[in-house]
């Protein structure tokens, strides 16, 4: 179909669909001040014409056709027009001709897509379909049909803590704004887009610490370990504090095996199959641990685990059997093994404000970000320092 077929405004469906290209780019008038681009390639967008504070014409982009319905744009053009009509000044984004020019039409949906197409071979299909199926509910719901440079940090950190705040999805909040930090940063690896709004956003959104994350602050650790101690189990004790000083998951913990430990280089070899992102990882003994490992030594069985179950010694103890031990001991609701991690790295973080991704390696976090495209080392010597750090500090204090 031919613009100069057209009979009727606003556009309809069929009219929107079949508008033919021509050997130049165009627009047609929707309704409004709202317009429909047409480019030369055959690709389509929403316009929405407005001035600046200085009276120059411009257009602001509202999304590609497909991506963002008619019905929506002409929503979304109302709500200009009321904000212009109340005195506000509607900016145009200073990136739209380079947008409009681009052989790709990058909405947010299609960076967000384009990244997740790279975990179809790495993840399996159970986690790959349930972060497909978060990310289509919240965040394409919400910004799918925007350019993706167009979405302010300001609007990033409104939507994830109202998430987190107001609709209580915990958890998910900090895998959702790593899944969206990752497709920025692969937007950026390909030469697509210059910026990532997302970068440190998640140290500012609420924290959340019910649940399997509980813990106390940092300065009630030592009064925690103290009544920790009066325990009638003495392994119990020293599982608690090896917690506390090698800040693993708590079941790579209860599941730890003597043959990991290497007392002479004084490392626990974690081998991939025990660890969440099936990656080998290794933790250095402080000499606090060492000390507390070779006591517990003194209570080896026959059983190949450091805490094997009492009823059979080719299992490891029960899942919750470190969890009711701080329970027993008045820290129900208050404290888990999990929230260990949570004390040690707010202590890491503010002793050690220069050595994020350091930190993040002693967690056994995969790194973040475009740093994790290029930096493949595992910081070892670093971590020695760091846990050797935090060793003395418990020591310290306790």
């Amino acid at each position: 179909m031919k613009r100069t077929e057209i009979k009727k405004r606003p556009l309809s469906d069929t009219t929107l669909a079949n508008l033919e290209p021509e050997n130049g780019d165009y627009r047609v008038k929707d309704s409004g001040s709202l317009y429909f681009f047409v480019k030369k390639d055959g690709s389509k967008y929403w316009q929405y014409r407005c001035k600046d504070e200085l009276g120059k014409d411009g257009y602001k982009g509202l999304g590609s056709y497909r991506n963002v319905s008619g019905q929506y744009a002409r929503k979304k053009a109302k709500e200009l027009e009321l904000k212009e009509a109340n005195g506000e000044v509607v900016r145009f984004s200073k990136y739209h001709k380079k947008h409009i020019d681009s052989k790709k039409n990058l909405t947010f949906e299609v960076i967000i897509i384009d990244w997740l197409d790279t975990k179809k071979t790495t993840w399996g299909e159970k986690t790959f379909t349930k972060a497909r199926d978060s990310i289509q509910k919240h965040v394409i719901k919400e910004f799918g049909h925007r350019d993706c440079i167009s979405i302010k940090k300001k609007e990033w950190f409104d939507f994830f803590q109202s998430l987190r705040t107001v609709n209580k999805i915990n958890n998910q909040v900090d895998k959702l704004i790593s899944y969206c930090t990752n497709a920025y940063d692969l937007a950026i690896v390909k030469g697509l887009i210059d910026d990532n709004p997302l970068v440190r956003i998640s140290k500012h959104i609420a924290h959340y610490t019910q649940g399997n994350m509980s813990h106390v602050e940092l300065h009630e650790l030592p009064e925690l370990i103290n009544k920790v101690r009066n325990y009638p189990s003495r392994t119990m004790i020293i599982g608690i504090e090896l917690a506390i000083l090698l800040i693993p998951r708590p079941g790579e913990l209860r599941c730890a095996r003597w043959e990991q430990f290497d007392f002479k280089k004084k490392l626990w070899n974690r081998p991939a199959e025990v660890m969440k992102g099936r990656l080998a990882h290794t933790i250095p003994l402080s000499k606090q641990a060492i000390v507390l490992l070779k006591e517990l030594e003194t209570y080896k069985t026959e059983s190949p685990f450091l805490f094997p179950s009492r009823r059979t010694y080719l299992e490891p103890v029960s899942d919750g059997t470190f969890n009711a031990v701080l329970n027993r001991c008045g820290y129900k609701g208050r404290q888990t093994v999990h929230g260990f991690r949570h004390i040690a790295s707010t202590a890491l973080n503010n002793q050690f404000s220069d050595k994020e991704q350091v930190i993040e390696a002693c967690l056994a976090h995969k790194k973040k970000g475009v740093k994790a495209v290029y930096d493949k080392s595992n910081h070892l010597e670093e971590r020695k320092l760091i846990m050797q750090w935090w060793g003395n500090y418990v020591e310290s204090v306790t």
